[in-house]
């Protein structure tokens, strides 16, 4: 087998590595890309290539999960990982096994990890590595990889998040749940979420967004309800979608334009937390974006009646 054929064998872990360290699709293909260019320059065979390769894709990922952190830091507002409608490589009953991994609430819950933490924990506890090869990805001991995974255990424990056994029975709600909102039914929407579900919004500082999370089944659905139908008026659509491995939708304007991606969290037979997408950097790789502040205007002439 080639290079070229052994690469792209391996190209599906590769990219569900980097991605789950790095929460951004674009850095992970990137990421990715540099291990083949690594690989395709390098003059001897290692002894083995899915370890070479997990390694230099891992280490890439730590370097650039290091600088990303400062920017993080500085983000305007909530940050969000960038939405993933669909491994685009990843086998779909495999996508299946490691959904959970995916979601929003895992990735958001990794961002209290070093890096260190969250290679290991990552490359341990998501894809069953054996501490030697962990040891080689990553630069440490055997026993310091032990230590960081127990730290980083620790720290995921008590938020780890849970979702709906059933997958049928998750997504059956999720579709009461948009056809609630595409009708504007208040109290369709109210029986459908928790009691203290909050709906919270990523846009970075670069489009309208929420300017706080809205917390309550009330106060969510009555928003919901409020701005969908306005939403739909200027011919704004929703198509559901699995993001992240969880129930979802993208939101498009009638030219086919990404607006926004929303997540959902569902447990206990109700939606636990929305989470909306709208920093147009984060959606590019979903399709083209559409103009958020342009829909805003043209949402509040709709409200004046003006044309």
């Amino acid at each position: 087998m080639g290079k070229t054929e052994e690469f792209e064998e391996l190209r599906p872990l590769l990219f569900s590595i980097a991605y789950r360290i790095l929460g951004s699709v674009a850095e992970a293909e990137d990421a990715v890309q540099e291990a083949w260019l690594r690989y395709d320059r390098s003059t001897t065979r290692p002894a083995s290539v899915k370890s070479y390769l997990c390694t230099t894709v891992t280490r890439l990922s730590i370097d650039v999960l290091r600088s990303a952190r400062v920017r993080r830091e500085e983000y305007v507002g909530p940050w969000f990982p960038e939405p993933l409608l669909a491994d685009p490589y990843e086998d779909p009953a495999r996508s299946a096994e490691l959904a959970d991994s995916l979601s929003m609430a895992a990735l958001l819950l990794l961002e209290r990890l070093t890096p260190l933490e969250r290679s290991v924990f990552v490359l341990r506890d998501v894809f069953a590595f054996g501490f030697d090869e962990i040891a080689g990805a990553v630069g440490r001991s055997e026993p310091a990889c032990r230590q960081l995974l127990s730290r980083a255990r620790r720290h995921m424990r008590e938020g780890r998040p849970r979702f709906e056994a059933d997958r049928g029975e998750r997504d059956a709600l999720a579709a009461r749940f948009f056809d609630a909102l595409r009708e504007g039914d208040v109290a369709g929407l109210q029986d459908l979420l928790a009691a203290d579900v909050a709906m919270t919004g990523d846009g970075g500082g670069k489009t309208p967004q929420l300017a706080r999370s809205i917390v309550g089944a009330d106060n969510v659905a009555r928003l919901l309800a409020a701005v969908f139908p306005r939403l739909a008026g200027i011919d704004v659509t929703l198509e559901p979608r699995e993001v992240n491995g969880q129930p979802g939708a993208i939101f498009r304007d009638r030219e086919g334009r990404v607006v926004q991606a929303m997540a959902l969290d569902v447990l206990g037979g109700r939606v636990q937390a929305i989470r909306l997408v709208l920093n147009p950097d984060k959606l590019a790789h979903v399709g083209p974006v559409a103009d958020a502040w342009a829909l805003q205007r043209e949402l509040r002439r709709l409200r004046r009646g003006t044309p």
